[in-house]
């Protein structure tokens, strides 16, 4: 496994290289396109090492029935904007079962849901945000030696802020121009009441179902 991340590494190493050294085809790329290939690297890197991973079916089945929950909990609240249980039900699933499930949910959250909200080139983004927060909450689970509800609510809403500045990331790099500090900081300016709502409702939807669902995922936990 080991020797797969440092292949990922080394491949995202001579992009990045390649990118400044003149005279060759990638010198001056695109930006939003250099780290759009970048991200999708990582995301397909990421199922590779899924799909070659030694889990069962009861594993499998965790994966597809946590990222449903999190996809259908994202359509249902779509008209409240920014406000959605998905990045609480990702992190949750990575606080307990480890950073691969957490990411795994994220990057699959985002993927379906986006068939009733919408495709387009934000779901790389949205996908690679979403498993982001997943390997945080698995961190954290990791930190942790038993679950407490209110620093996993303030967590979750830092992670809110988190996945808001990956998008804003994304937006910038692909619609701004110049690509310069103050224009990056105008970007996220604008977004940061949304970014805030997404925060505040993380922490929300911990407080009101962080205990239940851990408790349930943990007593899953012993089957798996």
């Amino acid at each position: 496994m080991k020797n797969r991340y440092l292949v990922v590494v080394l491949c995202i190493a001579v992009l990045l290289l390649a990118s400044i050294i003149p005279e060759n085809p990638l010198y001056r790329i695109n930006w939003a396109l250099l780290v759009t290939i970048i991200i999708g690297i990582i995301i397909l890197s990421s199922f590779w090492f899924f799909e070659k991973s030694e889990m069962n079916t009861i594993q499998i089945a965790l994966i597809a029935t946590t990222a449903s929950l999190a996809a259908i909990s994202r359509v249902v609240f779509a008209g409240i904007v920014n406000v959605q249980p998905a990045t609480f039900i990702i992190m949750i699933t990575g606080y307990i079962f480890g950073p691969q499930t957490g990411f795994m949910v994220g990057a699959v959250c985002a993927l379906v849901s986006n068939f009733f909200l919408g495709q387009g080139p934000w779901t790389p983004w949205q996908m690679f945000a979403w498993g982001i927060c997943g390997v945080l909450g698995a961190i954290m689970g990791g930190s942790q030696r038993e679950y407490k509800n209110i620093s996993f609510a303030i967590f979750a809403g830092v992670c809110g802020y988190i996945f808001g500045l990956i998008m804003n990331l994304w937006h910038w790099i692909a619609f701004v121009y110049p690509l310069t500090w103050k224009t990056f900081l105008a970007t996220y300016a604008v977004s940061l009441p949304f970014d805030t709502l997404h925060a505040v409702g993380n922490v929300v939807f911990v407080v009101i179902f962080g205990k239940a669902f851990y408790t349930i995922l943990l007593r899953f936990k012993k089957y798996v």
